[in-house]
């Protein structure tokens, strides 16, 4: 692998310092090992360890602290050659900690064997790689592994010995290329319906819901015993979720994601090697439990979610950033379902924490939701100037193809906020603009245009009794919208019935929705 860095004309690149930054204490400890039992001098360990303990990369600071050394000249070759013995420490260190490295590994070790004519100890490894492919279903280095067989089985003729079948050869080499057709193609199909999830959250409108139709009834999804693989099946029911989910069916959703887990569960060596979409499967499990109030179970899972962190299959960075982030996510969902905003108050500094702590690991994805937790979490202790500045984060900072389910109730979200604070001059305003940017995406949600109406009406309002017979109007017009299932997910975001409700019967928010739990 060749990494490029700057020239000195250039302005100073962090992916050395990112790089370093990202090393747990165990990996730098193998790196200063493997570093010690090189000869000759380490200019690039000064580096390393300067930049180690720098917060924020600063390359001037680094140049001045070594202008008297001569490698400081020629930094930006010295970065680079730091950042190659950086990924080579790595390389080894992961070497048999994943089942591609061990592959890898084995196939180079085969490779040696056979350019020294050892056949015969070349076999044995062919063999041993081949039932680690076969376990875990590394369909990829399954086909390279009997392209040495073939190999070697040309060196067997050549010295006399015709005791393989190489017609079972090419019927297992057949086999496995189908399987690993099959299994691109799922890849595929993955793709797009996660584009959708990824994109809006949902589907957002009819052409959106063509487009996941399409792909539940093609016939890889919808038929039977069409997937030729464990990992091609878990992939086939995972897609069944999420289009299901996207539709906001979570029964069904339900009953798929469930299917998967069971898939994964039977099969251990899939599911480790599987790790970052078995943690999927169960968050999109517990989406189904708080939105079926199994609240519960909900509580049960996320535990058990978190108790996968540092196991094998899940011990990775990317693994453990993602059960941090969506359990936050998720159990503040929970909390604010149950109306219990002051415990999700109290769980906030901890995710600051660990937001810290992981830095820019997190997805953008999942600072989105984090922040925008948060700022519900204020609404619902009536603390609204801190939600606001929750909110107006998550609205700065709107990126167009991500989410944008989060963005447009955002703003929903946001005029209720300017109620709160009796910002009503401003408020048109914030209306005005509201409507500019909805009318810009396809949405065809009834319930925004509903509330966003009757906001401005009570924004122009001046008496406590008219605007009660406001919000009784809002209550009547909104309950009517959300018996369409569509509607209804307004309500994943902001229960805008609970704040109707709390405002006519003049209780707090957080009160009416544990009302609302107690009577389901």
């Amino acid at each position: 692998m060749i990494v490029y860095f700057e020239n000195e004309t250039m302005k100073p690149s962090i992916e050395l310092f990112k790089l370093i930054k990202s090393l747990t204490k165990s990996e730098k400890r193998f790196f200063k090992l493997s570093s010690s039992l090189q000869s000759g001098e380490k200019n690039y360990l000064k580096i390393f360890d300067f930049i180690e303990k720098q917060s924020s990369y600063d390359e001037n600071e680094l140049k001045q602290s070594f202008k008297g050394e001569t490698f400081i000249k020629h930094l930006p070759s010295e970065k680079n050659h730091l950042y190659k013995l950086i990924l080579k420490s790595l390389r080894s260190y992961y070497s048999e900690q994943s089942i591609s490295s061990t592959l890898k590994q084995e196939i180079k070790n085969v490779e040696i064997l056979y350019n020294k004519a050892l056949y015969k100890e070349c076999e044995k490894f062919v063999g041993r790689a081949k039932n680690i492919a076969q376990k875990y279903e590394k369909f990829y280095y399954w086909f390279e592994l009997i392209s040495w067989e073939k190999k070697l089985l040309e060196s067997a003729y050549e010295a006399g010995v015709f005791s393989i079948d190489l017609d079972k050869l090419v019927e297992e080499e057949e086999m496995v290329i189908a399987r690993l057709r099959n299994l691109a193609e799922y890849t595929i199909i993955y793709s797009k319906i996660n584009l959708i999830f990824r994109s809006g959250g949902f589907t957002r409108n009819e052409k959106e819901r063509k487009i996941v139709s399409d792909i539940a009834d093609y016939h890889l999804i919808k038929g039977k015993n069409t997937a030729l693989s464990t990992k091609a099946a878990s992939i086939c029911y995972y897609i069944k979720g999420l289009c299901a989910a996207t539709n906001r069916n979570y029964t069904e959703s339900f009953q798929y994601f469930n299917r998967t887990r069971e898939i994964l569960d039977n099969n251990p060596y899939i599911k480790q090697d599987a790790g970052q979409r078995y943690v999927m499967t169960l968050f999109h499990l517990l989406r189904c439990h708080i939105d079926n109030n199994d609240f519960d179970m909900a509580k049960s899972l996320i535990s058990d979610i978190r108790g996968l962190s540092g196991k094998k299959g899940f011990n990775s960075l990317d693994v453990t950033v993602r059960i941090f982030a969506n359990s936050a996510v998720q159990e503040m969902v929970l909390l604010q379902s149950l109306g219990e905003f002051k415990e999700c108050m109290n769980i906030i500094p901890e995710i600051e924490k660990n937001q810290e702590l992981y830095g820019d690991k997190i997805s953008k994805e999942m600072e989105l939701l984090l922040t925008y937790g948060k700022a519900y979490s204020c609404f619902g202790v009536g603390e609204y100037k801190r939600s606001l500045q929750y909110l107006n984060e998550v609205l700065n900072d709107n990126e167009h193809n991500l989410r944008q389910d989060v963005y447009s109730f955002a703003r929903l979200f946001n005029l209720v906020i300017h109620y709160e604070l009796e910002n009503y001059d401003f408020l048109e305003y914030v209306i005005k603009s509201t409507n500019r940017y909805l009318s810009k995406h396809e949405r065809d949600y009834k319930v925004e245009n509903a509330c966003i109406k009757h906001i401005r009406k009570l924004a122009k309002t001046n008496t406590g009794v008219n605007r009660i017979e406001i919000f009784e109007s809002m209550h009547a017009e909104v309950t009517e919208l959300l018996k369409d299932q569509n509607e209804r997910a307004v309500l994943e975001y902001f229960n805008v019935s609970a704040w109707i409700e709390s405002k006519i019967r003049k209780l707090s928010f957080e009160d009416t929705i544990k009302t609302i739990v107690e009577k389901c």
